[in-house]
C-alpha cells in the first residue's frame, strides 16, 4: 500500500484495511452493519481528501470525519455485543480509530488556532 504523507490518511487507509480484512465472516441476517461500517470507512477517507485539498470550510469536513468515526465505533461495538468480533479485535478496531480521532482533533485545533 503506497505511504500518504498525510498521516490521518494513512491512519483511515489502515483502517479501511482493517475492516476488509476482519470483518469477511459475518452473519447473513447481519450483514447491513457489515456494509455500513464499510461505506462510512470510505466516506470518512473522502471526507479527508477534502479536507486536505481545499481552504474553506476544513473544519466541517473534519467534524464529518469525527462523527462518522463515532457511527463506525457505535456500529463495531453493536457487533461486539452481538459476539461478531471478539474482544481483542474490538480493541485493534478502537486503537486504530482513536488514531483517526486524535489526529483529527489535532488538526482542527490547527485550522481554529
Amino acid at each position: 500500500m503506497k505511504e500518504e504523507k498525510f498521516k490521518v490518511i494513512n491512519f483511515i487507509r489502515e483502517l479501511i484495511v482493517y475492516i476488509d480484512k476482519y470483518l469477511e465472516n459475518f452473519p447473513k441476517k447481519d450483514i447491513e452493519i457489515k456494509n455500513r461500517i464499510k461505506n462510512t470507512s470510505y466516506d470518512i477517507l473522502e471526507e479527508a481528501y477534502k479536507a486536505n485539498n481545499i481552504e474553506k470550510n476544513k473544519s466541517e469536513h473534519i467534524e464529518n470525519i469525527i462523527a462518522k468515526i463515532k457511527v463506525i465505533d457505535f456500529l463495531l461495538n453493536l457487533c461486539y455485543d452481538k459476539q461478531i468480533i471478539n474482544q481483542k479485535r474490538y480493541i485493534k478496531f478502537g486503537e486504530k480509530m482513536d488514531d483517526i480521532l486524535k489526529y483529527c482533533i489535532g488538526w482542527k485545533k490547527t485550522i481554529n488556532a
